[in-house]
């Protein structure tokens, strides 16, 4: 790596989010850590995402558009080759980076070279800025991938590993939409994977559809019971196919009745987090609008 190449390279694929792209860019460019690369690729939107991706001017940022419309792990594969740091950090086009997240998460992994992977604790929030609850981490590897057939509880737009990792083991375009828990449940046996409990990312999630959800379970049961079977795992593809249908029933049961006793709980949020959230989102505690995308609520440092 050459004496002037970034440390951190941010890989971010966009398709049809002009409406917050520019705030999730942003919250990278005000990063109290500053030896980072961001890669913004445009995956073929209908919208003004790519135009808008070209007007957030900053020499650390490339934004690239061909017009194709390839997958998200196709562009996340596309990314890591073209990344120079170190370290590769995922980053989604409607999540919120915290300023002193890429800075926490380098000091982690340049401390603890055997890690290969890190994912942090996220804020969940809504459209409005309204705080829901807290995703937390388990800090360990063994027990994040203590039940591998089940998932990984390991929110993938906090992750940030070594570049090696993502280039040598890839992301298949076939689990489109469960791209990141086949890569974890492909990789856990040879790698070494940690979570930091501190919050660091504002995780965006509003009302799902049942049918958008249901596709998604598809694509998780499908890829990692291929997966399974491949690595003749069958305790773990028997496993897969009991659970997968309760949560199908569970996810029907949550958005048509609000029955949640299949969902995962959130926990609480706590003072730091609320207080951070607040300095980057004003409008929380205000319950005003926010703002257009086009005056966004971050800025440069």
């Amino acid at each position: 790596m050459k004496p002037d190449s970034p440390l951190v390279t941010v890989g971010l694929s966009i398709y049809n989010g002009a409406v917050t792209i520019a705030d999730a860019v942003n919250s990278i460019r005000a990063q109290t850590y500053k030896n980072w690369e961001l890669i913004l690729i445009d995956d073929g939107s209908s919208d003004e995402s790519a135009r808008i991706a070209k007007t957030l001017l900053d020499p650390r940022i490339i934004a690239l558009s061909d017009g194709m419309n390839k997958g998200l792990s196709a562009r996340l594969n596309e990314a890591v080759a073209l990344a120079k740091g170190k370290y590769f950090c995922r980053m989604d086009q409607d999540d919120i980076s915290f300023p002193h997240r890429l800075a926490t998460q380098v000091n982690f992994l340049e401390a603890n070279p055997n890690i290969d992977l890190i994912a942090s604790s996220v804020v969940v929030f809504r459209d409005d800025g309204c705080l829901t609850g807290v995703i937390e981490v388990s800090q360990r590897h063994e027990v994040i991938v203590r039940q591998s057939w089940k998932g990984f509880y390991f929110p993938h737009p906090s992750w940030m590993g070594k570049k090696s990792w993502f280039a040598y083991h890839g992301y298949q375009s076939a689990a489109d939409g469960a791209e990141d828990q086949l890569l974890l449940y492909s990789a856990f046996e040879t790698s070494r994977f940690a979570g930091l409990r501190e919050v660091l990312l504002a995780y965006r999630e509003d009302q799902r559809s049942f049918s958008k959800m249901y596709k998604r379970r598809l694509i998780f049961w499908r890829s990692i019971g291929k997966e399974a079977l491949a690595r003749r795992k069958l305790k773990d593809t028997f496993l897969l196919s009991t659970l997968q249908p309760l949560r199908i029933v569970g996810d029907l049961l949550n958005i048509g009745l609000h029955i949640k006793f299949a969902r995962n709980s959130l926990g609480p949020v706590d003072a730091q987090t609320a207080s951070t959230w607040a300095d980057i989102w004003p409008s929380v505690d205000t319950g005003q609008v926010p703002p257009s995308v086009v005056n966004t609520k971050f800025e440069s440092k």
